[in-house]
C-alpha cells in the first residue's frame, strides 16, 4: 500500500502537477483551502502533508496548527514562493517538518517526502516500542480466577501469537473487546494498529464503504478517495465487533478477504492484497444465524477457526470481588478520591445479583459508588437503587449471617414485617434513616413502626 500525501496549495495547476509528478510513489490527495484539507485529514489516515504557505485568504500556518491538534498528525513540509530564513524558522518552529521554495524542484521534493516518511515512521516505532514494553503483561487485563476464566486465558495465550481468525462469542459487556485488545498486543504484530469496527452501529452502505473503502465518484457524495479499514489494519489487526449484524452482500467481500486476503474498494475493480489479522465478536450465535438463513454458511466457518466463549459474570460469581476491588482502585485514582472497601452488606448485594449487563453493569455500580460514598467505607445505601428492587438470585439466595431472617411463624404479615424492618437495620449498620430508604419507606412511618413492634 502506497503511504498517502496530501497536498494544499489553492492553484489548481500545481495541485495538479505535483498530483502527475508524485502518484506513482504515493497514494496523492488533494485540497485547495484549509476546510476541505481538514475535512480529509479528519476522514483519512494521511501521512505526509505538502501545504502552501499563502492558500487565498487562509495561511498555511494556521492550517499547520490545526494540523498538529490531530491526534495521528503528518509530517508537515510547508512550500511557498516567498521563501525566507526567517519565514523557514518560524514555520518549522511551529511544527513543521521541512520548507521548500518555488518554483519546485521535483526531484528534491519527491526526496525531501520520502526522508519525511523515514522519520515519521521510526518516530512512530519508537512509540510503539515503548507502548509494547508497558503492555508485556496485558493479559493481566483479564480478570478472574474462576475455571471458565482461567480456560479463556489459556485459549488466549495459545491461539494470540498465530494468524489465526478468532470468533468471541458472549453476552454484551462480558469483556470480548478487551479479549480482542489482548489478542492483538499478544500477537506477534503489537507495534501494527489494532482497528476496531462496530458493525451495528452502521448502515449497510456505510459499512460497505467503512470497511473496504471507496473511489471518488463510487457514489454520490464520494468527493474523494477514501481508504477503508482493512487498508488501515494492513500489518496489524482488525476486530469487528457484532459481525453478526452484517448485511448478505457485505458478507460475500468479507469472506473473499479472509479466503484471498485481496479486497476492491468500492467503485473499483482493482483488488489490493492485504495482510490483516481477524478478530470477530459476537453477542448472538452465529451457528444460529446460519440456520436461520441471514448468516453465510461459509463465513461463519472462515470465522470461526477458533472460538473463545466468554462467559457471562453470574457464571463466574468468585471473579466479582477480584473485579469489583479492580474497578475501586481505577475509580478512587480516576476521581481523586481514597480508595475504600465494600461494606459486607454491599459486597453481599454485588454477589446476589444476577447482573444482566455483566461485567460492564458491574463496573458502572462501583464507579457510582465510588462517587457517592462520603465515608470509610461503600455501603448498600452509596450503590444504585436498582440493585435493592431486584431479586436474589436462585444460584445464592441465601444472607449473610449477621444479617440473616428469621423463619417467621407460617405466613404472620406482623412477624414478616418486623423480620424485614431488622434485616433493614442490621445491613444499614442501625442507621434509621438509611433502613428507611432500604424499605421505601419515610423515616416518620419506620419510626411509627418501631414503635409498634416495641410499645
Amino acid at each position: 500500500m502506497l503511504p498517502t500525501l496530501l497536498i494544499v496549495d489553492d492553484e489548481r495547476a500545481t495541485r495538479e502537477g505535483l498530483r502527475s509528478a508524485l502518484e506513482e510513489e504515493f497514494d496523492v490527495y488533494t485540497a485547495a483551502g484549509t476546510a476541505e484539507a481538514m475535512k480529509i485529514l479528519k476522514s483519512e489516515p494521511i501521512e505526509l502533508l505538502l501545504t502552501d504557505l499563502r492558500l487565498g485568504a487562509d495561511s498555511g500556518m494556521d492550517l499547520l496548527a490545526s494540523v498538529l491538534a490531530l491526534p495521528e498528525p503528518p509530517v508537515a513540509i510547508m512550500m511557498t514562493a516567498y521563501g525566507s530564513v526567517d519565514t523557514a524558522v518560524e514555520a518549522m518552529r511551529r511544527g513543521a517538518w521541512h520548507f521548500v521554495t518555488k518554483p519546485l524542484n521535483l526531484d528534491e521534493v519527491e526526496m525531501l517526502l520520502k526522508r519525511a516518511l523515514r522519520s515519521r515512521s521510526l518516530e512512530s516505532e519508537n512509540r510503539q516500542l515503548t507502548r509494547q514494553v508497558q503492555q508485556t503483561h496485558k493479559i493481566d487485563r483479564i480478570i478472574g480466577k474462576s475455571a471458565a476464566m482461567n480456560e479463556v486465558s489459556e485459549l488466549i495465550q495459545q491461539v494470540a501469537p498465530t494468524r489465526a481468525t478468532v470468533l468471541i462469542e458472549g453476552e454484551s459487556g462480558t469483556g470480548k473487546e478487551v479479549v480482542a485488545h489482548t489478542l492483538h498486543h499478544l500477537s506477534g504484530r503489537p507495534a501494527a494498529k489494532l482497528v476496531i469496527v462496530h458493525c451495528a452501529a452502521l448502515s449497510p452502505q456505510l459499512l460497505e464503504s467503512e470497511l473496504f473503502g471507496h473511489e471518488k465518484g463510487a457514489f454520490t457524495g464520494a468527493a474523494q478517495r477514501r481508504i477503508g479499514r482493512f487498508e488501515q489494519a494492513d500489518g496489524g489487526s482488525i476486530f469487528l465487533d457484532e459481525v453478526g449484524e452484517i448485511d448478505p452482500s457485505t458478507q460475500v467481500k468479507l469472506l473473499r478477504i479472509l479466503s484471498e486476503r485481496t479486497l476492491e474498494r468500492v467503485g473499483s475493480n482493482t483488488p489490493i492484497k492485504i495482510d490483516v489479522r481477524v478478530i470477530a465478536a459476537t453477542n448472538k450465535s452465529l451457528r444460529g444465524l446460519v440456520d436461520a438463513g441471514s448468516f453465510r454458511e461459509d463465513l461463519f466457518f472462515r470465522l470461526n477457526v477458533v472460538r473463545i466463549h466468554m462467559p457471562p459474570l453470574r457464571a463466574r460469581r468468585e471473579d466479582i470481588v477480584l473485579l469489583a476491588n479492580s474497578f475501586l482502585e481505577e475509580f478512587a485514582k480516576e476521581n481523586h478520591r481514597p480508595l475504600k472497601p465494600l461494606s459486607d452488606a454491599a459486597l453481599h448485594l454485588l454477589l446476589t445479583y444476577d447482573w444482566p449487563g455483566n461485567v460492564r453493569e458491574l463496573r458502572t455500580v462501583i464507579e457510582h459508588g465510588v462517587v457517592m460514598s462520603n465515608e470509610t467505607v461503600i455501603d448498600i445505601r452509596h450503590l444504585p437503587q436498582f440493585l435493592l428492587a431486584a431479586p436474589a438470585s436462585a444460584e445464592d439466595s441465601t444472607p449473610p449471617a449477621k444479617i440473616a431472617l428469621e423463619k417467621p411463624p407460617g405466613f404472620n404479615l406482623h412477624a414478616l414485617e418486623a423480620d424485614a424492618i431488622r434485616c433493614a437495620l442490621a445491613a444499614a449498620g442501625g442507621n434509621r434513616t438509611h433502613a428507611a430508604e432500604l424499605l421505601g419507606l419515610s423515616r416518620r412511618t419506620l419510626q411509627r413502626k418501631l414503635k409498634d413492634l416495641h410499645p
